[in-house]
Order: structure tokens, then C-alpha cells, then sequence
């Protein structure tokens, strides 16, 4: 403070200088009123690009608008969080990829620039995430659209917070795929698979995020190739066991499936499944089992060969549904559904009688054990091979998976069962008009292979029928 005068009376300064406000001394209402904010170094925020005044009201905007993203059709642009996108598909559709990693909160938006995505649509690749809780890209095809998407978690990953103008965001989606032999039933594409190939999927449903869309199931039949017939030049044979038999049905039922469905089909995803078909065993004095099948994570067993009587041959064969035994030397038959699944895939071998050598027994089938020969004398008849089970997956019913028919001497060789199991053989000794000589089971049902008969011509009886796969999923 400092004192001054004019003529005789003093003046008193009240001025303080800055260097004498000790830190603390000033306070609030010293400070009363308001500062310009011409007083300020600055007089503005910017947030995400936008500039509010100090002192000013406005919205702070999620985003930060980017340059027009025009399209070329192949060039993919990767979205950044924060940021919004005017995507101008003019010329060619659009792409553009959601951040690789994700915050909870994280943000992006688009625009149509052009007002012609319906035209030429954009899709927003998920770049790992789920899009609406689903692992599928999305695609806009709505003229004008504006979408806002926010990051939620791992589970639901990104989710639309905003959609304007998208009167089909939401569209029903639903599986597309190639591979096989396509056929339709209804609202439904079978690809059936008779040789070994691969099952591509490029899109996949969107229910239950869109109730009116295809699920991310499949129904699928698998069937491995049945087993050979037994039997010896010097000797008689079992059936083969049919090859194993698994099926699953769609959660939205749409066909009569077998006795042996699984209660759910098989979650799929976008890429490619390859799938073997198996071959059918052989028959030539030791018979051999059939090659399994394989769908994804679904494998069926080869079907059992059958037994040979001849004394050092080879006893029946266990697998998908076991292979029949003889009479003679090798009696038992083999057991099915080996390796085990539940529902089972196959059955039982029947088992052979002792003695002379009469009569064999059928092979296992999927849907019943593998009938025994006899009773064990001259002119007995062959055990009928196991039955198969019937499915309308292609849109027909058509049964497969039947044993092979078992031997005879003198009498009725037994019958394959149904489903392409292979008759088995008769002789009386010698080759006459009535002989007749095991099958092969049918191609692509998994059949087992009739049992031979002494006598007949050629080194054993009939060879195992291949498999077959087939797949089945809504496509509209």
C-alpha cells in the first residue's frame, strides 16, 4: 500500500502488488463476478471434432466423423473406435472390418453416403467378434441407412445401439453352403455325400438374434461301410455287420428320423468340413470290417466282418453292428456299437452253432442283432442278417445299415436284412442249379456282406456296401 498527497490531504493506494498475496489469502468471494474468456488462453473444448464455446450448452458427439470411405468392392477398411464412417458404395459394394480389439463401450457408426447400399450392399466383417451375440458378419442393404454399433462383452460382442433408416437389418439370414449332391425338400437343402468331399459353409443363420431366420444347426446321417461276409473256399460263413449308424436331427424337427436320432444335430461355423465316406470290408477266405465315416466331430465304426467256419480263419469282427458267426470252428459272433455311442449305432452279430456245419448266422444291423442259424442239422436255414432302420432326412423314407445273411447247407441261406444287407450263400456240396452266392451289401446304405458257402466259386462271400453322409439344414 503507499501513500500519496494532493495539495494538503493524503491519498492512500490500495493496490496490492502480485509478489504480496500469500498462497491460500484470496478467497472465493474476493473472486466474485465472472472472467472474459477473452481473459483465457482458450475459449473453446473440441471433443471428438466438434468445438464448444466456454460458457456455451451443446452435446458432446460419440463419435468423430472420418473422410468418405469410397468403395471398390475388394478393399477392406478397418474401423478405428470413436470413429464414424460415410461409406459411399457407388461403384461396388462395401466392406469394412470392426476393431480387432474391444473395449465394453467402444464405439463406430456408418452412413450411407450415397442413399444406395440397397444397391450395392455394405458388410461389416466382425474381425473375430460376435455381431448381436451371433459369430456372423452383418450386411446392410437398405438405402440411406445409419447404424451405430457399441462394444457390450465377449459374449454379445457388438451390438446395434442405433439403427436409422435400416428397415432390414434385422432380415432372417440363413445357412448357404456346397459340397455333395444338393437336393431340396421343402424349405430345406440335403447335400448328400457318396464318395469322400468337403461340406463348405459360407454363411450361417442368424436365429434365434432373428426369430424368422435359419438356425446354426444341422441334421446329419453318418454311415460307415458295412463288413464282409466270412467264409472259406473249404468252408461256410457269417454275415457281415452293417456299418455303423448315427444320426442327429435338427432342434426344429422337420423330417421322421430313425429310432436311433440324437436328440440335437451339430452346431456348425463358417468353414469347411471334410467328409469321408467308408468302403465296405472285402470277403476273400478272411474277411475283412468296413471303414468308418466321418462328419465333424461324428465318426461311425466300420461294420464287423463275418466269420469263417474253416478251422484257423479269422472269428467274426466287431464294429459298428458286429459280424455273424458260423458253425465249425468259430461260433461267436462279434459284438456292435464299438467303439459305444448313445444313441448306439449298430447291433450285435448272431452267433453260430457247433457241429457239422449247417447253417450261419446274420450280421448285425442297426436297428436288430444278427439272427442265428439253424437249428444245427442238414438242410438248416442261414440266420437273416440284422435290420436296418429307416430315415426321411432326404426327403423319402430310405432304409439302410442291414446285416448280411448268414450261410446255408441244404437249405435257405439266410436273408440280408433290410437296408442292404447281402443274402448269404447255399450250397448242397457240390455246385448244382439250386447253389446260389452271397451278395454284396448295397452301396452307399452301409450293408453287410452275405456269408459264403462251401462250394461256391470265387475265395469268400459277399463285400460290405459303402456309406454314406448326409446333411440337412433350413435354407429359407
Amino acid at each position: 500500500m503507499a501513500i500519496s498527497k494532493i495539495g494538503s490531504k493524503a491519498l492512500v493506494d490500495c493496490s496490492v502488488a502480485a509478489v504480496d498475496i500469500e498462497d491460500g489469502s484470496v478467497t472465493s468471494a474476493k473472486l466474485a463476478g465472472s472472467i472474459a474468456n477473452a481473459k483465457l488462453a482458450n475459449s473453446s473444448v473440441t471433443v471428438n471434432g466438434t468445438s464448444i464455446n466456454l460458457g456455451a450448452s451443446g452435446s458432446i458427439p460419440a463419435v468423430s466423423w472420418q473422410s468418405v470411405v469410397t468403395s471398390d468392392g475388394s478393399t477392406v477398411t478397418t474401423m478405428v473406435a470413436g470413429n464414424g464412417y460415410f461409406v459411399d458404395n457407388t461403384s461396388a459394394a462395401g466392406l469394412v472390418k470392426l476393431p480387432l480389439s474391444a473395449s465394453a463401450g467402444d464405439t463406430v457408426a456408418i452412413k450411407d453416403y450415397a442413399g444406395n447400399f440397397g444397391t450395392n450392399n455394405l458388410t461389416i466383417q466382425r474381425n473375430g467378434h460376435n455381431i448381436q451375440g451371433v459369430a456372423n458378419d452383418s450386411s446392410i442393404s437398405t438405402n440411406r441407412a445409419s447404424v451405430t454399433l457399441v462394444y457390450v462383452d465377449a459374449t454379445k460382442g457388438w451390438l446395434y445401439a442405433v439403427e436409422s433408416n435400416v428397415a432390414d437389418l434385422g432380415s432372417p439370414l440363413f445357412t448357404e453352403a456346397t459340397g455333395g449332391t444338393v437336393t431340396e425338400s421343402g424349405d430345406f437343402k440335403i447335400h448328400s455325400f457318396t464318395g469322400d468331399g468337403c461340406f463348405v459353409v459360407s454363411q450361417l443363420g442368424n436365429a434365434p438374434t432373428q426369430p424368422t431366420g435359419g438356425p446354426q444347426t444341422v441334421s446329419y446321417l453318418v454311415i460307415a461301410g458295412g463288413g464282409g461276409g466270412g467264409g472259406h473256399a473249404a468252408s461256410n460263413g457269417g454275415g457281415g455287420g452293417a456299418g455303423g449308424f448315427r444320426e442327429g436331427r435338427d432342434i426344429t424337427p422337420s423330417y421322421t428320423a430313425s429310432p436311433l436320432v440324437a436328440p440335437t444335430g451339430l452346431t456348425i461355423s463358417t468353414t469347411t468340413y471334410p467328409v469321408t465316406v467308408g468302403g465296405g470290408g472285402t470277403s476273400c477266405f478272411n474277411s475283412t470290417s468296413g471303414s468308418n465315416s466321418v462328419f465333424s466331430t461324428i465318426t461311425s465304426a466300420g461294420g464287423g466282418g463275418g466269420s469263417s467256419a474253416y478251422p484257423g480263419s479269422a472269428a467274426a469282427k466287431t464294429g459298428g453292428s458286429g459280424g455273424g458267426g458260423s458253425s465249425g470252428a468259430c461260433t461267436s459272433g462279434a459284438a456292435g456299437n464299438t467303439p459305444p455311442v448313445s444313441p448306439p449305432q449298430g447291433n450285435n452279430g448272431g452267433n453260430g452253432q457247433g457241429g457239422c456245419g449247417y447253417a450261419g448266422a446274420g450280421g448285425g444291423g442297426a436297428g436288430a442283432v444278427g439272427a442265428q442259424g439253424g437249428p444245427n442239422s442238414y438242410g438248416s436255414a442261414g440266420g437273416a442278417g440284422g435290420a436296418g432302420v429307416t430315415s426321411h432326412i432326404t426327403g423319402s423314407p430310405v432304409t439302410r445299415a442291414g446285416g448280411g445273411g448268414g450261410f446255408s447247407y441244404a437249405g435257405t441261406a439266410g436273408a440280408g436284412g433290410s437296408g442292404g444287407g447281402g443274402n448269404g450263400a447255399r450250397s448242397a456240396g457240390s455246385p448244382a442249379p439250386t447253389d446260389t452266392v452271397a451278395t454284396d451289401g448295397t452301396a452307399n446304405t452301409g450293408g453287410g456282406g452275405g456269408g459264403r458257402a462251401q462250394g461256391n466259386a470265387g475265395c469268400g462271400g459277399g463285400g460290405g456296401g459303402s456309406g454314406i453322409v448326409v446333411i440337412r439344414y433350413k435354407f429359407q
